[in-house]
């Protein structure tokens, strides 16, 4: 295990040129601008882990506090092996998931890990989300937009200033494996999430943060391009991680109905707490202008399911 993940900080590059789709004809988004101040962020804690709470936020959360946590301005153990998530797992071989994503819809989540425990509303400090690398799952779906740039799933990046507002979750220790596996593409980092009345949880949570392509080539693919195309070569994806695309149309839209689902704070936070790969440009923003419409589409029958929030 390399003992200490340095935080990664990509360069701002200029927002990417806006990409008009089909859905864009003379709508408006119908997003009201509810920004996540202090006074709409107090909440009672859930409790963890245990029985299912209610996810549901029904009242404002705490602010930001004046010193962050430790591990928000600093760095991250990384995990790299099995062995390695055995050193955050709980008593009774449990450890925790940090979901940021579509994971934040409990019904995605159970699809992914049925026997999964506790699924409850925390917040993470110190990160930011961010639509920055190319998902295989979208051309496997069929739901990939090649010609618009609109195939890039979320992953989460070190960022002193924000707060995001997640879901937390146990699973069983002898599915790593297969976790591991499954998000084959992201750097695993140790991190304490908090209650919502900013009280930090007693065992730590895995979250799958960005990684880069010369990490992900060398080290998840041991340098072969072999196995660099089993994942991703066949798609012709050469470049992962990167700060030129958008996000697949129907996997935003299943987040923010995720994130709506949950309650107002959390929706607001998705909204303005998640960003383009500028850096800049929110997802309140993007709804609003060059994906105006979007939240009006619906999936094919196939994926309602999947894609439903």
């Amino acid at each position: 295990m390399r003992a200490i993940a340095s935080p990664l900080a990509p360069p701002r590059p200029e927002p990417p040129i806006a990409v008009r789709s089909r859905s864009n004809a003379l709508k408006r988004a119908t997003l009201p601008p509810v920004p996540l101040t202090a006074a709409r962020l107090r909440l009672r804690r859930q409790p963890e882990p245990g029985p299912s709470p209610p996810t549901r936020l029904s009242h404002p959360m705490p602010p930001p506090t004046a010193t962050m946590s430790p591990a928000a301005g600093g760095s991250f153990p990384e995990l790299t092996c099995p062995a390695d998530f055995a050193t955050v797992a709980a008593p009774g071989g449990r450890f925790s998931v940090v979901g940021f994503g579509s994971l934040l819809s409990e019904r995605s989540a159970r699809s992914t890990f049925p026997e999964l425990e506790g699924f409850r509303v925390a917040v993470l400090r110190g990160f930011r989300r961010v639509f920055a690398h190319a998902a295989p799952i979208f051309f496997e779906r069929g739901i990939a937009i090649e010609a618009t740039k609109e195939f890039s799933s979320l992953s989460v990046e070190p960022c002193d200033s924000e707060l995001i507002v997640v879901t937390v979750f146990e699973i069983k220790e002898e599915e790593v494996p297969a976790f591991i596996e499954r998000e084959h593409e992201f750097r695993f980092l140790a991190v304490v999430p908090e209650g919502l009345d900013g009280v930090p949880f007693t065992n730590r949570a895995v979250v799958c943060a960005r990684y880069s392509n010369e990490e992900y080539f060398q080290e998840r693919c041991r340098g072969s391009k072999e196995i660099y195309n089993k994942y991703y070569g066949r798609y012709n994806i050469d470049k992962i991680w990167r700060d030129d695309i958008l996000p697949c149309r129907l996997y935003l839209r299943h987040c923010v109905l995720a994130a709506k689902n949950l309650g107002e704070p959390a929706y607001s936070n998705f909204l303005d707490h998640t960003y383009l790969g500028d850096r800049k440009t929110t997802i309140r923003e993007y709804l609003a202008t060059t994906a105006a419409g979007l939240m009006e589409e619906e999936p094919p029958e196939s994926l309602k399911s999947r894609y439903g929030g």
